[in-house]
């Protein structure tokens, strides 16, 4: 699999072609141009995943490509080469919506480097639209994520979707079990039916039966009427019991009575009445502890678990975080009509550094404060600030800090190897570092 698709542009015909040769050997699919006019036709006809652009050429130059390429396409990264060092032409650049911008002679490695980040990020951003379409199309029922965990319990759902059996949804607190259970119901010849979703937790033991099977007129005090519980308004579709381990052991021997003969009594009433529906069942855990304890009914387990879903818990596919959080930012962004914010490769790696102990979950909810700006963990370095109150040596200043930042980074925290990086003596960087505060900040990442 190619390391990604660049287009370059360079009017030098010798480097255009050096540094094409270069990043093919370490993997790159590449179309080199010595005309932008060219270039940008191009990027109109396919989709590069990177545009790489020297800003000094005759004619039309790499601020005019990046300004035309924003307008078209502005899903497509462009990163600005320049041989004059001119900070000030690089914080417009940034502000009129460049990827990066790297001064000639780059160093190689920290090409790569921004060149991997600008693959990673583009295709993060078509794959959460991808996943955004297929959550538009599915009513919302879409199990989000790429890990190979995450594909074999996509595969296992549809095998079993339009299977006519009872399901155990096992999974931790915040995984999705109740996703995945519409998810199943979704897919299933069921689908056109209702779903029902009861919360065994929630749900108070004097009240169970009336609501879950409903009453005759007269069955108790204030019963005016007849009422359908919500097994029979589930007629034709899907019942979803969650937490079911919370469920008291009476109720457990009725829930096993509907599970073998599909039929229910209402409250007050001496007749069975048929229902047809699918029990999906969710549990934390696979309630061995629970039967053990003697809280939870062997036999209910058993019909209940002849087919069981587990969902992985987040810290057991961390490759699936980054389109989470980008995916759960991007529709908390369109839902209060904020704009996009961009995510870094560093507030990515941070994020899979976390535990994340209450799962997905946990995780929606830092992305949807991150969308609007309110997260302070996973807010406060998401590149230099170009906004349009600061004044130039605060953007300036603002620049300089992110790249020194991101080369310590890079270089593990090794401040010579940064330095070096930066083409600038070890202590200037030193210097740099303590009149611009980044010591105390980086070891609060």
């Amino acid at each position: 699999m190619s390391r990604g698709r660049i287009l370059l542009v360079d009017d030098d015909g010798d480097l255009l072609k050096a540094a094409a040769d270069w990043l093919e050997v370490s993997g790159f699919t590449v179309s080199a141009f010595p005309r932008p006019e060219e270039a940008y036709q191009q990027v109109m006809r396919e989709d590069p995943d990177v545009v790489v652009t020297d800003i000094r050429m005759p004619g039309v130059d790499g601020m005019t490509l990046l300004n035309s390429i924003v307008r078209q396409r502005s899903d497509v990264p462009v990163i600005l080469m320049t041989a004059h060092g001119d900070v000030t032409l690089a914080v417009k650049a940034m502000k009129q919506g460049a990827e990066d911008f790297i001064e000639k002679p780059y160093d190689a490695d920290h090409l790569l480097s921004i060149l991997d980040k600008a693959v990673e990020k583009r295709r993060m951003k078509r794959e959460i639209g991808r996943l955004q379409g297929l959550v538009r199309e599915g009513g919302g029922a879409e199990i989000v994520g790429d890990s190979p965990a995450i594909r074999d319990l996509r595969n296992r759902v549809r095998t079993l979707a339009d299977v006519d059996i009872d399901v155990l949804i096992i999974g931790e607190t915040g995984t999705g079990k109740e996703l995945v259970a519409r998810s199943l119901h979704r897919q299933s010849r069921r689908s056109a039916g209702p779903f029902v979703a009861i919360n065994c937790a929630a749900l108070p033991e004097s009240i169970f039966e009336s609501e879950v099977f409903g009453h005759a007129k007269g069955a108790f005090t204030g019963a005016l009427s007849d009422r359908e519980g919500k097994f029979e308004h589930a007629a034709g579709g899907t019942v979803f019991l969650d937490e079911i381990e919370s469920m008291p052991l009476a109720l457990q021997a009725k829930i096993l009575r509907v599970l073998q003969e599909r039929t229910i009594e209402r409250l007050g009433e001496n007749r069975l009445r048929p229902v047809d529906i699918r029990i999906v069942a969710a549990a934390k855990s696979d309630l061995s502890g629970e039967i053990a304890a003697g809280r939870f009914r062997e036999d209910l387990f058993y019909r209940l678990a002849t087919v069981d879903v587990r969902i992985p818990p987040l810290r057991n596919r961390k490759e699936d975080i980054g389109l989470l959080f980008g995916h759960f930012a991007s529709l908390a962004a369109h839902r209060y009509g904020r704009a996009e914010r961009s995510i870094s490769a560093d507030l990515m790696a941070r994020l899979r550094q976390e535990d994340w102990r209450g799962n997905v979950r946990e995780l929606k909810a830092h992305a949807e404060r991150f969308a609007l700006g309110l997260n302070e963990a996973f807010s406060g370095d998401e590149g230099p600030s170009t906004g349009d109150a600061a004044s130039l040596p605060e953007q300036l200043a603002a620049y300089e800090a992110d790249l020194i930042r991101r080369a310590i980074e890079e270089s593990e925290g090794n401040t010579a190897k940064a330095a070096a990086r930066l083409g600038i003596p070890h202590r200037t960087l030193n210097e740099k570092i303590a009149r611009l505060g980044l010591r105390q900040r980086r070891t609060e990442l």
